[in-house]
């Protein structure tokens, strides 16, 4: 493949806001115009996950589609030689997660012109700017803004460019509640707001794969349809699931992490504002309303207030009788 004169490496940290994915496509839409088909992969975008690899790649294909340009993604748990295949056709955009793109970049097959700077990726990351020519513009969206991010931009960004949006708070048209349960009461308490609550479709959050497992198979056993997705689920099953639940055909998906639904119920409470953040904000996107209710336990009291001084908002306890304006169109 040839070397592009200079590449744009795009980082999509951890799980986009709202805005954060807004700026990311009037960035697209205003850049993909200035790509050189002639020459090879001109612009890398690089992932957490293989479900935001595969969000990204459509918007980039559809805003690319009539400028003839070949975007491919490439993530983990998928055929290694099938990619390496592709990238001797033209490729002019490459979207992934930072260990494929590694592995392709290590092999000399792809010759390089929510969470990715986290221990488990930073590494990874910090390999592939190794790979990259010395002209080159790295951008960077994310919906927080923690220590980590601020360190890898002093070091890699030195004059960065910054457009900050979190003056408009990504929770702006959610409503939060908290029910103070203890833990062995949390399924009777999701059993009655499943019961109250007018749900399109809803996430349950759970912190570990065990949990998310337990809690599907009793939700099923309440009577109401769910599915559940994890880390440790095979690709096509997840992807399957991931589709599925997309189109409607289940009501409820527990999780550790995913899409956008009118409903987010934290079965666990997140213990970082970050989390928390990305989590509600599944909710009440693109301008429309969104309810958040979180199961606090007596050990979660701390980090509830914790998470309102951080992010300047209000989670208010719960009242008997929700009313379905505030998170229903």
């Amino acid at each position: 493949m040839e070397l592009a004169r200079q590449l744009h490496f795009v980082f999509l940290h951890w799980k986009r806001s709202t805005r954060t994915k807004m700026l990311f496509k009037v960035w697209s839409a205003s850049s993909l115009d200035l790509i050189d088909t002639s020459l090879g992969v001109k612009f890398v975008i690089v992932v957490p996950t293989r479900e935001l690899a595969l969000q990204t790649s459509q918007v980039c294909k559809e805003l690319g589609k009539h400028l003839k340009i070949q975007v491919m993604v490439t993530t983990g748990g998928t055929s290694l030689k099938d990619d390496i295949v592709r990238l001797y056709q033209p490729v002019h955009l490459l979207v992934g997660t930072p260990g494929r793109i590694l592995d392709l970049t290590k092999k000399g097959v792809c010759i390089l012109a929510d969470k990715l700077l986290s221990p488990e990726f930073q590494p990874s990351i910090e390999q592939l700017i190794r790979y990259l020519p010395a002209s080159r513009q790295i951008l960077m969206f994310s919906a927080t803004f923690p220590v980590t991010v601020k360190e890898f931009k002093d070091k890699y960004l030195p004059k960065p460019y910054v457009i900050n949006l979190m003056d408009e708070l990504t929770l702006k048209g959610i409503t939060q509640f908290y029910a103070f349960v203890e833990e062995r009461q949390k399924v009777h308490c999701l059993n009655t707001l499943f019961s109250k609550l007018q749900i399109n479709q809803s996430i349950i959050f759970c912190n570990s794969v065990n949990r998310v497992e337990l809690l599907a198979k009793k939700i099923t056993e309440l009577g109401y349809s769910c599915f559940y997705i994890h880390a440790k689920m095979l690709q096509d099953h997840r992807n399957r699931v991931f589709h599925d639940f997309r189109n409607g055909a289940c009501r409820n998906l527990v999780c550790t992490d995913i899409q956008a639904v009118n409903v987010v119920i934290n079965f666990d409470f997140p213990k970082s504002s970050e989390t928390y953040l990305h989590r509600v904000g599944r909710s009440g996107r693109f301008g429309h309303l969104g309810l958040a209710v979180n199961l606090i336990t007596y050990e979660d009291r701390f980090n509830l207030y914790s998470i309102e001084q951080e992010l300047g908002t209000e989670i208010k306890p719960i009242p008997p009788q929700i009313d379905q304006a505030i998170y229903c169109q």
